[in-house]
């Protein structure tokens, strides 16, 4: 599954990717609606529109993929890559970014992903510093709420969403193809990561859980940023999960108990089984929930 291989893909940048062998990975192309596609490789899933307006495309996973990457998209539909659209920083999702733009593909993000691709970044949980990236990396055009693309017969809408996995997610709604990209404010089938050095919060993801139901149907098909393809249902599954745990470890943390107590009560253990078994590991999981909580 794929958030067994975001144990390395949460290191985040090239020094990280240049460590990996990539000769094995295939990309796989799933559709998901007429003109949508999801494709999976190593790192975030991405999403893909096609049709007489070119490609567009959602997030990169690593640079050493990107001829892969580009062959499943010419595979698909012979139109030329033109959007690149970033759901955050982290490096499973925009380590192509400089090589999908030298293909032709014009980069969008929100305007703290290209603030914290801009700068140095310390992933405190992992000790780790993430070096800037190169300008030619960078998002060209960024925007602070949301923004909609006339794309492909559809109307493709991107919007940004409160502090959750970091200070940058933004969720992408296919509203013709009825199809939901949600980037890593999804795990599907393990516990999210919860990026506190920028500025992730347990409450973020809940709330932005939230907001993707509120636009979903019963049959919107959710593309969750690691994990299998989902349905509503399933995601509100998911977020009624992560509420009940979030409960728990503030009512430990309101208790008076420290991190090391909390994560020494085992308020997962019931769901561990389920969803500890990938790279986020329960006592992990609970002292960066624990941290994001106010």
């Amino acid at each position: 599954m794929k958030i067994r291989l975001f144990a390395l893909a949460v290191l985040a940048a090239a020094p990280a990717a240049a460590q990996q062998d990539f000769s094995g990975v295939e990309i796989k192309a799933d559709k998901v609606a007429e003109g949508v596609y999801m494709l999976t490789g190593r790192g975030g899933n991405l999403g893909l529109s096609v049709g007489k307006s070119g490609a567009l495309l959602i997030d990169g996973q690593y640079g050493q993929l990107s001829e892969k990457i580009l062959a499943a998209v010419k595979a698909i539909n012979p139109e030329p890559l033109r959007l690149l659209l970033n759901t955050h920083w982290h490096g499973d999702h925009v380590d192509g970014n400089g090589n999908l733009s030298r293909a032709g593909a014009l980069l969008v993000a929100h305007e703290n992903v290209r603030r914290r691709m801009s700068s140095e970044q310390f992933m405190k949980p992992f000790g780790r510093k993430v070096p800037p990236s190169p300008e030619g990396a960078l998002p060209v055009v960024t925007f602070a709420d949301a923004v909609t693309f006339y794309w492909n017969g559809d109307e493709i809408r991107a919007f940004h969403v409160d502090p959750a996995h970091t200070d940058g997610d933004v969720v992408v709604h296919f509203v013709k193809a009825d199809v939901i990209h949600m980037g890593d404010l999804f795990f599907n089938g393990g516990y999210p990561f919860i990026d506190v050095s920028s500025a992730g919060r347990i409450d973020g993801v809940i709330a932005a859980a939230d907001k993707v139901l509120a636009l979903a149907g019963p049959n919107t098909r959710i593309i969750p940023g690691h994990g299998p393809l989902a349905t509503k249902a399933e995601l509100q599954a998911h977020r009624d999960t992560l509420s009940t745990l979030r409960g728990r470890i503030a009512g430990l943390k309101a208790s008076g108990k420290t991190r090391d107590e909390a994560i020494a009560a085992k308020p997962t253990a019931d769901h561990d089984a389920k969803l500890g078994t990938g790279f986020m590991k329960p006592d992990v999981w609970v002292g960066l929930v624990y941290d994001s909580l106010p």
